[in-house]
Formats: C-alpha cells, structure tokens, sequence
C-alpha cells in the first residue's frame, strides 16, 4: 500500500521546501532503482527490513534507521524478501538545503538511526497530515520541514569544521544580524556579542571577507535602503531616516549627501525625472 503527495508549491518557498513525502508498506522484495533523484530525500523505517546502495556500498537497515538520497546520486534500494519494511519520506528541495544538511553529518554517512527520539519520528507523521491540508498547506509543511532540519541537525551535528568554513560562517551571520537590525541603533559591539566573537577579531574578519569595515558596511546598507524608500514611496525624509536607523533627520541627511552627492530631496528629485529603466542608486 502507498499513499504520497507531490506539492506544487515550489516558488512560494526557494529557500526550502517540500516537494513529496508519503508512506509506504513494500511488497517482498520490492525494489527502486538504480536512479538518481533530483532532490534530497529522507526515508525512515517504520517496521521491517530492506537494503539501500550508494556510492558502491550496500546497507542493510531495519526498524528505526533512516537513508538519505541526494541529488543526482546513483542509488539502489529494496526490501527484504521475507520482512519486508514499511517507510516514511520526506523529500525537500531549495537554495539553501545543502546548506542545512551541511550543519550535519549525513552528507558523508548517509544512513543513520533515530533511536528513542520520538521528535524526529513525529515530524514524518505531521509531515504526512499536513500534505492533506486544503489552505495553507505550504505554510504547515515547511513549519514542520525546518523543525526537522533543526532536530536533524542537533542530534547528527558535523562534527568539523575547517577554520575557514567558520570564518565564512561568522560573517554570514554578521551580514544576517546587519539586515535584521539596521534600523535600529546597532553598535558593533552588539553585533559581535550576538554572535559571541571578541569585537577586534570580528573586525578582522569582516573587513577581509566584504572589504569594508562593519561601520562602513551599515552606512551602506541604510543608504541604500534610503534610497529604496526615496524612490518608491512619498514618506517624508523625517520618516524614512527613523526607518533606516537614524533619529537626527538632519544628520542623516548630511550622511546621505556624503555618499550619494546630493540631499534625501534631490534624490527623490532627481528619480522622479528620470525614466524607471534608467533609474539607478
């Protein structure tokens, strides 16, 4: 018996969505495969036994282990000719999922075993009642679909990291923080303890990976989100500084200049003149 959903709400989530998930009690001997699979897909056994190949290595796995498929990876698997296994799957797809799988340790052990935790297992069947839901399904699925990212994850954390993947790391998270925060009064003392780092060696690092310094970088960010709301609404420039960060409407107004050669006014000014396909900050 097999039950599954295919969603078609692919461009609503780029960064990560869900694009099948399902149940299946197998037939003896029951096989998929050789094929490789456009997506990521987490199968996890319910009861039985079965076997899964990738990579020229042959796994037997039964009652609480679980295989992951990757993209465009030759894989093989089939149930057990006398215990066939019952699963459950979960497919996602999107921009940043190898980035999440990367915070694991499954892209270089591709089988693993849940254990006792009963969060993991629960998120398959959630999974499963939501696919049935007639409003929002979307919204229900990738709830559930970062939650078991964040469990996966915790409990299979990558053990390694080299020292520059944790530089870039740190500074993705820096940039993260600056677009959350730039309007509000940001120091960079505050930036460097939400991430936890000595604010000297934030500063080193920054500056060598973006090329500017973490001042520097916020002024430009709030610039251009100036600019933004200069050009697409009629708000007053009192009202767009507050908006990007700044209460001295007056001192932000000689920021602004400073960097673009001309006042909040003239700008909006200037854009009005000029036709949208040649309009450029």
């Amino acid at each position: 018996m097999q039950d599954f959903l295919f969603s078609n709400d692919y461009f609503k989530n780029l960064d990560a969505f869900v694009y099948t998930c399902g149940y299946e009690t197998c037939a003896p001997g029951h096989s998929y495969g050789p094929i490789v699979r456009s997506g990521y897909l987490i199968h996890y056994i319910l009861g039985g036994q079965g076997y899964y190949k990738t990579k020229e290595t042959m796994y037997h796995l039964k009652e609480g282990d679980a295989f992951l498929i990757c993209p465009d990876e030759l894989i093989y698997y089939e149930a057990d000719r006398k215990d066939p296994w019952i699963y459950t799957w979960i497919g996602f797809q999107g921009v940043k999922i190898k980035g999440f799988l990367e915070r694991t340790s499954l892209l270089s052990i591709p089988v693993f075993h849940y254990g006792r935790d009963d969060r993991i297992r629960l998120c398959h069947e959630k999974m499963f009642e939501a696919s049935h839901l007639n409003a929002n399904r979307d919204l229900m699925m990738n709830s559930i679909l970062y939650e078991y990212l964040f469990l996966l994850a915790s409990k299979f954390p990558r053990e390694q990291y080299t020292p520059g993947e944790k530089q870039i790391n740190y500074v993705e998270e820096a940039l993260t923080y600056l677009e959350s925060n730039y309007a509000c009064n940001v120091s960079v003392q505050d930036l460097a303890d939400s991430i936890g780092l000595n604010r000297s060696y934030l500063h080193r690092l920054f500056k060598s990976a973006i090329g500017s310094s973490v001042q520097e970088y916020l002024l430009d960010l709030r610039i251009r989100k100036a600019c933004a709301l200069l050009k697409s609404t009629e708000l007053p420039v009192s009202i767009i500084s507050l908006s990007v960060g700044y209460e001295d409407t007056l001192y932000f107004s000689r920021l602004f200049k400073r960097k673009k050669g001309v006042s909040p006014s003239q700008y909006r000014a200037h854009c009005k003149s000029v036709p949208t396909q040649n309009n450029t900050d």
